[in-house]
C-alpha cells in the first residue's frame, strides 16, 4: 500500500513537472515572438511584425463584429490577444511528438477561464455599476426575477465550466489521436493527422477568442431595451 502511495506521488510530481516545462516554454515562445515583432518597427511591416499585426488586425474585426464597436474591440484586444497567443501556442506544441500541449491540461484551460470570467464582470459592474449589472440577471419581468435571478447565476457560472473543458477535452483528444496514430502508422498517417490537428489547433485558439469578446459584450453593452 506505501509503495502504491509513493508511486502514485511520483506520477502526479512527474506530471506537474511536465506541465511547468512545457507552459514556461509556452510562456518563452510567446514572449520571443513578440519581442521579434516589436524590436525593430517599420512603417512597411515585414516578417514577424507583419504576421503580428495581421493576427491583431483579424481580433479587431472579430472584435468589432461582436461587440458593434470598433473602440470596445480595440479596448479588450490585449486581453483576447494574448488569450490567443497562449492558446495557440500551447496547442500547437502538443502536435510535436515529444512534447505535450498544456491546454490539455486543467491547470490552464481553468486558469483562463476563470480570469475571463472574473475580468468580464468586473467590467460589467464598472460599466454599468453593481445594482444595474445584476438587475440584468432577474430578466424583464420582476414577476420572474426570483426564478430567473438564480438561473442566471448559474448560466454564468457554468461558462468556467464551458470555457475550460471544451478547450481542455479537445486538446486532450487530439493528443490521444495523435498518440495512437503514431503507434499505428508512424510513416503512414502523421501529415494528414498533423493538418487536421493544426486545423483543430486553429479553431479551439478562435473559439475561445471569439467567446471571450462574447461575454465582454453582454457584459458591457447595455441593449437598447435595457
Amino acid at each position: 500500500m506505501k509503495d502504491l502511495f509513493l508511486f502514485s506521488n511520483l506520477i502526479i510530481n512527474d506530471h506537474s513537472f511536465t506541465y511547468l516545462f512545457h507552459i514556461i516554454l509556452v510562456a518563452i515562445i510567446v514572449l520571443i515572438v513578440a519581442k521579434m515583432a516589436t524590436s525593430s518597427m517599420q512603417l512597411v511591416p515585414r516578417g514577424t511584425q507583419n504576421l503580428l499585426e495581421a493576427y491583431l488586425e483579424g481580433i479587431v474585426s472579430m472584435g468589432r463584429d461582436v461587440m458593434g464597436s470598433d473602440e470596445l474591440a480595440r479596448k479588450y484586444l490585449p486581453l483576447v490577444a494574448t488569450i490567443g497567443l497562449i492558446v495557440l501556442t500551447s496547442n500547437l506544441i502538443g502536435i510535436i511528438p515529444g512534447f505535450e500541449a498544456p491546454s490539455s491540461s486543467l491547470n490552464l484551460t481553468l486558469c483562463l477561464a476563470l480570469c475571463v470570467f472574473l475580468y468580464y464582470n468586473f467590467e460589467g459592474i464598472r460599466t454599468q455599476g453593481v445594482i444595474k449589472y445584476f438587475a440584468h440577471f432577474m430578466g424583464p419581468n420582476k414577476f420572474l426575477a426570483p426564478l430567473m435571478f438564480p438561473i442566471e447565476i448559474v448560466s454564468h457560472l457554468s461558462r468556467i465550466v464551458s470555457l475550460s473543458f471544451r478547450l481542455f477535452g479537445n486538446i486532450k483528444g487530439d493528443d490521444l489521436f495523435l498518440m495512437v496514430v503514431l503507434s499505428l502508422a508512424p510513416w503512414v498517417a502523421p501529415l494528414p493527422a498533423f493538418a487536421l490537428l493544426t486545423f483543430m489547433a486553429l479553431l479551439q485558439t478562435f473559439i475561445f477568442m471569439i467567446l471571450t469578446y462574447v461575454y465582454l459584450a453582454g457584459a458591457v453593452v447595455v441593449s437598447e431595451e435595457h
